[in-house]
């Protein structure tokens, strides 16, 4: 039975380390990202609405990979939440919503505040007597 738990054990460290590269790949991801971005956004007219538009599309595809690769390594809901947000934020700002994509949108953004606000943050005091600290 201990070998058991030991596999487990292993396994568990595995994936998470496994977790961590991939979100150091994503940050490196991020980076190159952001860099060519602003590249881009250098060049482009900046009389234009759309140059705006690109620019705070690309911000929020910035932020979106931030808190993706904070969700890795945290596992903590309020990250998943937030980077939810950053999601249904960024559909939202697209100029070509049809009304029914904007009443959804508008939904799960309500959703995600709910869950929010009612579920529990996990930073409880039984928290702490699972993994062993004291209070």
């Amino acid at each position: 039975m201990a070998s058991s738990k030991q596999l487990v054990r292993y396994f568990s460290a595995t994936a998470s380390w496994i977790e961590r590269f991939l979100a150091v790949v994503t940050l490196v991801a991020v980076l190159v990202f952001a860099w060519r971005s602003a590249q881009v956004l250098v060049v482009m007219d900046w009389q234009a609405a759309d140059t705006f538009y690109e620019l705070v599309f690309r911000v929020l595809q910035v932020v979106i990979g931030v808190e993706l690769a904070r969700t890795l390594v945290t596992h903590d809901l309020r990250a998943i939440l937030e980077l939810l947000a950053f999601v249904i934020a960024r559909k939202m700002l697209k100029p070509d919503l049809d009304v029914l994509d904007i009443l959804w949108s508008v939904l799960a953004f309500v959703a995600l505040l709910a869950a929010g606000h009612y579920w529990p943050s996990g930073t409880s005091p039984a928290d702490g007597e699972e993994t062993g600290r004291s209070s």
